[in-house]
């Protein structure tokens, strides 16, 4: 069965090479209120994979009886996207459990999310709705662009918040549509330099009356 801010940070080496960390897997068990703590110490995190279910029968299984952790193979649909979109491109990312938790197809199994994912030394680039963002990789042209991730919404009330009210600035839970990263992605990816627009006439909008910023990480290689 299948359950199926505004600074920009360097992370060019000097050949333009891409350079990870090894990669760290983190599981937390769904208690209900339980939240997933992602954190780079430096670059910024792109999840590998990511699963909310069960596949074994030894995770998550203190204290549970036994008809709650023997059937596996148990794994939500959609989990790496969703999980992916609201945290790559980021240093740090909390993710409650709950959010997974919008349909239950094997009702009674005691679940979790298991999440795998490297620190990649990218550049992140934020860029307030209505202006361009301008990414580069030198005027060499030896290098070019590779998109690791890409958000048009809010999910920080601090940036781009100069002058702005409290209302456009309250919904922090504001994503995307996933299209957006591949929309960036065919824009940018092998050149040099390029830019993109911060609008929802292209992204479309996914919270009206928010304002909006365009977060984007990519490497140059």
């Amino acid at each position: 069965m299948l359950l199926l801010k505004l600074t920009a940070f360097t992370l060019l080496a000097a050949v333009c090479c891409t350079l990870s960390t090894s990669a760290t897997r983190v599981v937390t068990c769904d208690n209900g209120e339980n939240v997933q703590f992602l954190n780079c110490d430096s670059g910024v995190i792109f999840i590998e994979r990511a699963l909310y279910g069960r596949t074994d029968r030894t995770t998550c299984r203190e204290g549970r009886p036994a008809d709650q952790h023997t059937s596996v193979n148990l794994i939500k649909t959609g989990t790496l996207e969703l999980l992916s979109q609201r945290c790559n491109g980021k240093r740090v990312c909390e993710v409650n459990t709950e959010v997974f938790r919008t349909s239950d197809p094997c009702v009674g199994i005691y679940k979790y999310l298991e999440t795998t994912y490297t620190c990649i030394l990218a550049t992140r680039s934020i860029t307030c709705e209505g202006s361009d963002a301008l990414l580069e990789c030198g005027k060499a042209l030896i290098c070019t662009i590779q998109i690791h991730s890409a958000n048009y919404g809010r999910r920080d009330q601090l940036v781009c918040s100069f002058k702005r009210p409290a209302n456009q600035l309250a919904n922090t839970n504001c994503l995307s549509q996933s299209t957006t990263a591949s929309k960036v992605a065919e824009s940018c990816d092998g050149k040099s330099q390029c830019d993109v627009p911060a609008s929802s006439s292209l992204y479309g909008d996914p919270c009206v009356g928010t304002y909006k910023y365009l977060d984007v990480a990519y490497t140059c290689g």
